[in-house]
Formats: C-alpha cells, sequence, structure tokens
C-alpha cells in the first residue's frame, strides 16, 4: 500500500476514533482500494462496518439507489453521482461518514467528454453533503492510488470543517444558555429590590389592641325607657 494513502488512512481513522465514528466507502474506478485502505488498520472492525464496489451503473442503482436519470444526464464520473453513491452507503451501512469515489482511470475514458485522470469524490454525513473533483495525470495504477489519496484528503478537510462548525455552534448556544441565566438572574435581583421598597413604603393598616376594656367601652347606647 502507497506510504501516502497509509498515513492519509491513519489521520482520518484518529479523528473517527476519537469521537466514536464509524465509516463506509463506496468506490467504483478504484475497485476497493479505498476499503483496503482502512481494513489495514489494527481495529478495524470497531468502526468500519461494510463497503461497497459498485463498477457498473447497475451496480450504483441496485446497491446504493442511485437514481438511473443522474446517470443519464449527468453520467456516472460526475458530482452528482458521487454524492448519491456517498449517501447510498451511508443509509444502507447506517455509518456517521461516507466516501464515494468515482472516476476514469484510464487508459480510455469510455467515450465520455471527461478526460482521463479525472474523479469526484463524495463525502456525506447525515447532517451534510458534498463532492470535490480534481484531475490526475498519470496511468491507470497511478490514477487509481492518485484518487484514493485524493478522497482521503478530501474527507479529512471536510471532516475538520464540519467539527470546526459543529464547535463554534456548541459555543453560540453555550453563549445564549448564559446570556438568558444572567438575564433572569437580574430579573429575580430587581423583583426582590421592588418587594423590599414596597414593604418599606408600605402605610400601617391596623393599630394594635391590648385586648383592656376603656370606661369608652362600657358606655351604652341608647336612652333609659321606665317599663311602668
Amino acid at each position: 500500500m502507497d506510504e501516502d494513502i497509509q498515513a492519509a488512512a491513519a489521520r482520518l481513522v484518529r479523528r473517527l476514533k476519537e469521537g466514536g465514528h464509524s465509516i463506509t466507502v463506496a468506490e467504483s474506478c478504484t475497485g476497493g482500494l479505498l476499503a483496503s485502505a482502512f481494513t489495514d488498520i489494527a481495529g478495524a472492525s470497531h468502526w468500519f462496518n461494510q463497503s461497497w464496489v459498485t463498477y457498473s451503473n447497475e451496480a450504483k442503482m441496485s446497491q446504493l439507489g442511485v437514481n438511473p436519470e443522474t446517470l443519464e444526464k449527468r453520467g456516472a464520473v460526475s458530482s452528482y453521482v458521487a454524492i448519491e453513491m456517498a449517501k447510498g452507503a451511508l443509509q444502507n451501512a447506517d455509518a456517521d461518514i461516507a466516501i464515494s469515489i468515482t472516476g476514469i482511470a484510464g487508459p480510455g475514458n469510455d467515450s465520455t467528454t471527461k478526460k482521463v485522470g479525472t474523479v469526484y469524490v463524495g463525502i456525506a454525513s447525515k447532517s451534510w453533503a458534498n463532492a470535490e473533483s480534481t484531475q490526475i495525470g498519470g496511468n491507470r495504477s497511478e490514477n487509481k492510488i492518485g484518487f484514493v489519496h485524493f478522497a482521503l484528503l478530501t474527507a479529512i478537510g471536510r471532516w475538520d470543517e464540519a467539527m470546526d462548525a459543529a464547535e463554534e455552534n456548541r459555543k453560540k448556544l453555550q453563549q445564549m444558555a448564559d446570556e438568558k441565566e444572567r438575564a433572569r438572574v437580574e430579573f429575580e435581583k430587581e423583583r426582590a429590590k421592588r418587594e423590599a421598597q414596597a414593604k418599606q413604603s408600605a402605610p400601617w393598616q391596623d393599630e394594635s389592641w391590648s385586648g383592656e376594656r376603656t370606661e369608652e367601652d362600657s358606655e351604652s347606647f341608647g336612652e333609659e325607657v321606665d317599663w311602668k
């Protein structure tokens, strides 16, 4: 296995293991080379469950759910098909991230308008998906190796961007929660202050009563009546 591929695969796997995530892959022109790079790493069964080599269009449709219209209008080597391949693999494997590769390794280009060495890599998670492409100049074997290396580097880049975005979102949510809590504390302070001021300024409503009868209390009302 190419040393650059091994190093890139190890870098991506470290990221997966840190978060307890799993990965799956769907390959076309690379014929399982990306899956092999992952399974060369000890302990792969903890984060790698299955993958697909869908070399033909029929396999892409039946195994990964690629839309026939997408293949007809865009071609098998396209960003659209790469994304649909990644999404299909992600769903079928119930993984956290999926990588797909579709390209033209050569020596011919099967009558397409795309040049030999063109590759599209799809990256999909449960919340986002995108595709990137490049063109590599080499023979069939060199192109396949270059495609896999490009796929790994692309996945690392997209993964880091996603993690940075998630961390930024977490900080924003925490900031909102902190501001809400500060507002609640200030409200409670103001309410306590208003209650204290109200008690100090309230007039006495009743006088206290000692319970002793006074001379005024013993006087009777009315006039005396003579019952003769």
